[in-house]
């Protein structure tokens, strides 16, 4: 790897959310059942849960002063500007299993989580 190359991961990892292709495909359908293509998906930060911090992901069609706006696949992202430190580098799936349906956040910025993987810190 050369020295470009690995300015370029850090960079990749420290400058927001990665949204999958399941993932953005998932949103993309979801979007697309409600009608609406004039919505973001919103990941945020907010107060909460066992170990101090918990997950939200919703629906926005708002644009907050300071929001970090990503694109894949046609599907917005949006991260508020108190969330995105938290978020850097932090990558969303989709996983449809026997065993689990929905999303997950795989964050190298948690430093723990609880035991229900609702909250980190």
């Amino acid at each position: 790897m050369t020295v470009q190359d690995e300015t370029n991961a850090k960079t990749a990892v420290s400058d927001g959310i990665i949204l999958s292709d399941a993932a953005a495909g998932k949103v993309k359908s979801l979007l697309e059942q409600e009608g609406r293509d004039d919505l973001a998906l919103r990941v945020a930060v907010q107060p909460g849960g066992c170990s101090g911090l918990r997950y939200q992901l919703f629906f926005d069609e708002r644009s907050l002063d300071g929001d970090v706006v990503k694109e894949f696949g046609g599907v917005k992202v949006v991260t508020d500007r108190m969330s995105a430190p938290y978020l850097g580098g932090a990558t969303i799936d989709f996983v449809d299993t026997i065993e689990k349906q929905g999303f997950t956040i795989d964050n190298p910025n948690a430093t723990g989580s609880c035991a229900c993987g609702d909250s980190f810190h």
